[in-house]
């Protein structure tokens, strides 16, 4: 049986790490209400957004009628032979299996695409260093989402790959202040590369997050758009009964609300779907010019959004799981402590009564 000091040695390490998943679940629970108010502040105008674009589609020909063209390139499909993958995961650790589970996703989705040449976006320091391990790098890389003309004309003119599959981008620290500019800066360079035919589609790995009980990893579909407002998944995979109930017992211990919507949800759903004529100034053919790029931008600022909701999710969720084992563990330490202090007293007792009997 163990020295009764080294098993309190022991229970003071198990309570300090206690007490430090416990504050890091508090920490998580604070970062994850704002992340939530940031997603559901974004809702509103993305449903608006599409319900404009959805109004615009049933009023105005999509098509040529002549050449049967679509009206903007980014309608336009084309065999898939160069595809695009943005993999969204974490900057940190602690969260679980959460940047795992969607490397994961991102692997079944590249067996699933054996033979063609596929460019890897890594969004988050995780996903970055699963790839680094295991692709090379396209010479010219973007290591932020501020990706400057010069360094995608570089890459547009080089024209070698590394691989067939190989890494064009890291952005690394982005998530932490995650602003509209850089999501938008990521769709100008991912239009301009479908519009130069230099990818054939795009597609989108990340964590969908609808509230802390709802969440979901998809691998979603981008470019081409195939219909606004219907997003094109193409992989999904839903939270199991236990993991949604250690996330409700998470958010309930921690104070964070479950809502998945907002107010201004109801209204935005509302808007623009009204079965009037509309007399549009502009052609068809300018509107989804101005239209779709923003549509894009706003569907990949929503992913990002959710996903660091997500994560801080699975933090809070990790953190107190960690917290409760750490608890369970000291309750069985003590046990042992107070059983070998028992048998220590018990022989002590036992050599004295002998000692006695001996005299």
């Amino acid at each position: 049986m163990a020295n009764i000091l080294d098993i309190r040695r022991r229970i003071r390490s198990v309570v300090n790490t206690r007490q430090i998943t416990k504050a890091m679940k508090v920490v998580s629970a604070a970062k994850l209400r704002r992340a939530q108010d940031r997603t559901l502040a974004a809702r509103p105008y993305a449903r608006m957004l599409t319900n404009v674009l959805k109004s615009l589609v049933t009023r105005a020909e999509i098509y040529d009628p002549e050449t049967g063209e679509p009206k903007h390139p980014l309608l336009a499909q084309r065999a898939e032979n160069n595809i695009l993958l943005i993999v969204v995961t974490g900057d940190k650790g602690l969260a679980g299996a959460f940047s795992a589970n969607v490397t994961k996703a991102a692997s079944r989705f590249l067996e699933s695409k054996a033979g063609k040449n596929i460019d890897i976006e890594a969004i988050g320091r995780k996903g970055r260093d699963f790839f680094r391990r295991r692709y090379p790098a396209a010479s010219v890389q973007t290591l932020s989402l501020a990706e400057t003309e010069e360094s995608m004309e570089a890459r547009s003119e080089t024209g070698e790959r590394a691989g067939a599959i190989q890494i064009v981008g890291e952005h690394v620290g982005v998530l932490g202040k995650l602003e509209f500019a850089q999501a938008r800066t990521l769709a100008e360079s991912v239009i301009e590369r479908y519009q130069r035919e230099e990818i054939d589609s795009v597609y989108l790995v990340f964590n969908e997050f609808k509230s802390v009980i709802a969440q979901r990893l998809i691998v979603e579909q981008i470019l081409p758009i195939e219909q606004i407002g219907e997003p094109a998944v193409r992989l999904a995979e839903e939270m199991t009964e236990e993991e949604k109930k250690k996330a409700k017992d998470a958010a309930i211990s921690a104070g964070v609300g479950m809502r998945a919507e907002s107010p201004a949800d109801k209204v935005a759903e509302q808007f623009g779907t009204a079965q009037v004529d509309y007399i549009y100034e502009q052609s068809p053919e300018e509107l989804f010019r101005s239209l779709l790029p923003k549509y894009v931008a706003i569907q990949i600022f929503r992913a990002l959004l959710e996903s660091v909701a997500a994560e801080h999710a699975a933090r809070m969720t990790a953190m107190d799981s960690a917290t409760s084992n750490a608890t369970d563990m000291i309750d069985s330490l003590t046990l042992v402590m107070n059983r070998a202090r028992q048998a220590k007293i018990t022989k002590e007792i036992i050599e004295i009564v002998s000692g006695a009997a001996a005299m």
